[in-house]
């Protein structure tokens, strides 16, 4: 494990940024590896050539909203001879933090431990961003134990809390390392989807819930543990976050998948595919945009083949 020591004044931490790194797909489909347990992947009837069109319509769509709104937006294109087919969810392997901190993770699926790029460490560092301390946390794949990033983690960074619903991607041992490494607070669960007439683990914890700086938006129906559930709600509240309750239903429209960022002039705004937009109820929308304006784009090919939506597609810069 590599750990470059960085000595630092106290630094007063941010919950959202106005700079994302993104990858631009060249390769995407539904990948095997990840579909044996995120079960929010579905087939479609296209080619993969068709497919990764789609998908680069979508992200491009995307991004220029971003930038509209004022987002530092620093795109990577994808290496097709990797064949990487989710190389567009970079927030699952790397993460970035204040003072020049930069995570690295271990990964489920072999076949995504090729998006692990120098050149795209670098250009997150080339934004406007120093990188001073590497934690990397990789090596866990050898002892097959998992996190995979902003996926595994939601996090409250100005509380210093990192909200991890356990599953096959999201280990208890390697979450330790990283609140110890970062001086997180863990609060840990395990979140369910009726999957088969059974109850199995989510994939990623931010697709069940959201942390932005005064609300959180949260299913809680998927925490069976009447115990747990009432400390995430406690933690929250605590925290001063307003919670915004969504429905199974809605969380499989993937509107626990958002992201609050920063555009022109500091303001902020709460990131979602236009499907999450839509399954939400009129009062919904009016408690989010008492707070900050909804940005929504159509994802509906990344969603359906990759599993994953908006927040899945940025990395925060800090």
């Amino acid at each position: 494990m590599r750990r470059l020591v960085y000595y630092s004044k106290t630094i007063y931490m941010r919950q959202t940024t106005n700079q994302l790194l993104m990858i631009r797909p060249v390769a995407f489909r539904l990948n095997e590896e990840t579909a044996v347990n995120n079960f929010f992947q579905k087939e479609m009837t296209i080619t993969e050539s068709e497919s990764t069109l789609a998908a680069q319509i979508e992200f491009d769509e995307l991004v220029n909203k971003l930038r509209a709104v004022g987002v530092r937006v620093t795109v990577v294109n994808d290496l097709e001879e990797n064949n990487t087919p989710d190389s567009i969810f970079p927030n699952n392997w790397i993460s970035f933090h204040e003072g020049g901190k930069v995570v690295l993770y271990p990964m489920f699926a072999e076949n995504r431990r090729k998006e692990r790029r120098q050149e795209v460490m670098n250009a997150g560092g080339d934004s406007q961003c120093t990188i001073n301390e590497v934690i990397d946390l990789s090596n866990f794949e050898t002892k097959n134990k998992f996190l995979e990033g902003t996926g595994s983690l939601v996090l409250d960074r100005k509380s210093k809390k990192a909200y991890c619903a356990l599953s096959d991607r999201s280990n208890e041992v390697v979450l330790n390392q990283f609140c110890n490494y970062l001086g997180y607070t863990q609060v840990i669960f395990v979140a369910n989807q009726t999957v088969n007439n059974g109850r199995k683990a989510i994939y990623h914890t931010n697709v069940m819930m959201t942390i932005a700086e005064n609300f959180a938006i949260i299913c809680l129906d998927t925490i069976d543990n009447d115990e747990e559930a009432e400390n995430v709600i406690q933690n929250l509240n605590a925290d001063g976050k307003e919670i915004i309750e969504i429905t199974t239903e809605q969380m499989h429209s993937f509107a626990g998948n958002m992201l609050q960022v920063a555009g022109t002039e500091d303001e902020k705004y709460l990131v979602m595919s236009q499907r999450a937009r839509n399954s939400l109820s009129e009062e919904q929308v009016s408690k989010i945009e008492a707070h900050c304006p909804i940005v929504s784009s159509e994802l509906t090919a990344i969603e359906t083949l990759g599993g994953g939506s908006a927040r899945c597609m940025m990395t925060e810069v800090f």
